[in-house]
């Protein structure tokens, strides 16, 4: 029997659980008993807060794309100067990466579920992620180029994770986003406007 917890806080504890679950098991391998088992709940408490597996697992994207975005802003938020924002970023997301592995083969995982409405949600995120590195990046550009830098450095911080999750490599945030960061910084120093 699970203890009686307020809607919030068990919403929270669900969301957490299926974190785990579906980046395991995949979109399509992960069935509502088994996120109500691993929460300890009974499936009508389940049925309470997400109205279906898919209203939960758009949901929980949601959520861990948040969580990476917030991760992401707040290492950037007090650096100063292009170089410290790369690196700072590069770490922060490399670092919530290697702790949050669930998280990250959910999003980006070769097993995430690829039906039309994740596949919006995840383009979402990334595009989110990519307006939020928009404007660290200092150079004197259209805002167009800005926003395709942004774009590259979030596929750069995708691949090169994917890369290293797939292969089952153990990351080190602070190694791997200076040496991503020294890559990244150097060729945003090379970049100038259109015309």
């Amino acid at each position: 029997m699970s203890l009686r917890l307020p809607a919030a806080e068990r919403r929270e504890q669900i969301l957490e659980v299926a974190v785990q679950v579906f980046a395991r098991h995949g979109f399509h391998g992960a069935s509502m008993n088994d996120i109500a088992e691993a929460a300890g709940v009974t499936k009508p408490v389940l049925y309470q807060h997400f109205d279906s597996k898919q209203d939960l697992y758009l949901a929980l994207l949601g959520e861990v794309g948040q969580r990476m975005l917030s991760t992401i802003t707040g290492a950037t938020a007090d650096a100063e100067g292009g170089r410290a924002k790369t690196e700072n970023g590069f770490r922060a997301y490399f670092r919530w990466v290697a702790q949050d592995l669930d998280a990250f083969l959910l999003l980006f995982g070769s097993r995430a579920s690829r039906d039309e409405d994740s596949v919006l949600t995840i383009r979402k995120i990334t595009a989110d992620a990519a307006t939020a590195i928009a404007p660290l990046i200092s150079a004197d550009i259209e805002p167009e180029h800005r926003r395709t830098l942004a774009h590259g450095l979030v596929g750069l911080a995708e691949g090169v994770s994917r890369h290293l999750v797939e292969r089952g490599e153990p990351i080190d945030p602070d190694v791997l986003g200076r040496q991503i960061a020294d890559m990244a910084w150097a060729g945003l120093r090379a970049v100038h406007r259109n015309d």
